[in-house]
């Protein structure tokens, strides 16, 4: 059920993050934010719940590939779907992404009319492995 879930939103640009939260609350979804890669693990063990993690790749401090890395180790946030969201959208990218073991992908700059059906699509357990148009 996509209503009541909790999505931690890896994100360090301000406006992307609000956007991303506005869409999310629409859909009644519960967002929590961490602006770095940096201590992700740490951060999502205080949270009670996380339905799903969308990570930005280009992070400060470290980025979404080291952050993923740490997310697959930690015994209980390995079986959390981890989607990469990047402004580096590109066959290329998506590939490395996937290789990497991140679990879909939206490129940016995110688009609000498609946004909203892509996470409902990827919390009821469908890949999304998208572009930005």
């Amino acid at each position: 059920m996509v209503k009541d879930s909790v999505v931690l939103v890896v994100e360090d640009n301000v406006s992307n993050f609000v956007l991303i939260a506005r869409l999310l609350g629409f859909l009644g979804i519960h967002c929590e934010w961490k602006t770095s890669g940096y201590e992700v693990v740490e951060y999502a063990d205080t949270l009670p719940k996380i339905d799903l993690i969308l990570l930005d790749i280009r992070l400060p401090y470290e980025d979404g590939y080291s952050a993923l890395r740490k997310i697959r180790q930690s015994e209980r946030l390995k079986g959390i779907p981890v989607i990469a969201v990047t402004a580096e959208a590109s066959e290329e990218q998506i590939k490395k992404a996937r290789q990497a073991g991140f679990d879909g992908f939206i490129g940016k700059p995110l688009d609000p009319d498609r946004f909203p059906d892509q996470i409902q699509r990827i919390l009821a357990g469908e890949a999304v492995w998208e572009m930005s148009y």
